[in-house]
């Protein structure tokens, strides 16, 4: 597990790395990369076949609250809401990881890149085991919404420190966004 966590954490520094360069987020705002005090989280589920799926869920609607999640899967259950089409299941290919935004990325980009609304759903057939890795920034670390690749477009969100957010997500939840929009 710590082997595990040593690469998938070099994997998310350097895609971290790779979306700020294309963002051209400052070398200040980017020391945090790699330092000691970088939050992340890895986080083992476990999800028990259920005979009446439909009846159950599995890990309620939500966004994740990270620059990225890094996921390996080896059966479906995660789906992904997308507006017109509803939820849309997640089909993991052998060998490979799962990766999406969070809200503080969803932030940092000006909402150029979006943090999904997902779940999980318990399958009828199969028993689900997952590795999820959380990447952020530490809670003192201030998001700030960069609008250097569209420098005519609005800045969508006001300034907010990691924790600051932390605690509106905790209070207001699905309208933690809508909560700092400017």
């Amino acid at each position: 597990m710590e082997n595990y966590e040593k690469q998938i954490r070099s994997i998310a520094e350097r895609l971290t790395g790779m979306v700020f360069d294309l963002l051209e987020i400052s070398e200040e705002k980017r020391k945090w990369i790699g330092a000691s005090d970088v939050s992340a989280a890895l986080q083992l589920n476990f999800y028990p076949k259920c005979p009446e799926p439909s009846r159950a869920m599995g890990l309620a609607p939500h966004t994740d609250t990270s620059v990225f999640t890094i996921l390996q899967a080896k059966s479906s259950g995660l789906q992904i809401f997308k507006e017109g089409k509803g939820w849309i299941p997640v089909h993991p290919l052998p060998n490979a990881l799962i990766v999406h935004t969070g809200d503080f990325l969803h932030i940092m980009s000006n909402a150029r890149f979006t943090t999904p609304l997902h779940r999980v759903m318990p399958n009828e057939d199969k028993e689900r085991y997952s590795m999820a890795f959380f990447y952020s920034p530490p809670t003192d670390y201030v998001l700030s919404p960069s609008v250097a690749m569209d420098p005519d477009s609005a800045v969508r969100f006001r300034d907010v420190t990691v924790k600051e957010y932390i605690g509106i997500k905790v209070e207001k939840f699905s309208d933690s966004l809508a909560f700092i929009s400017t």
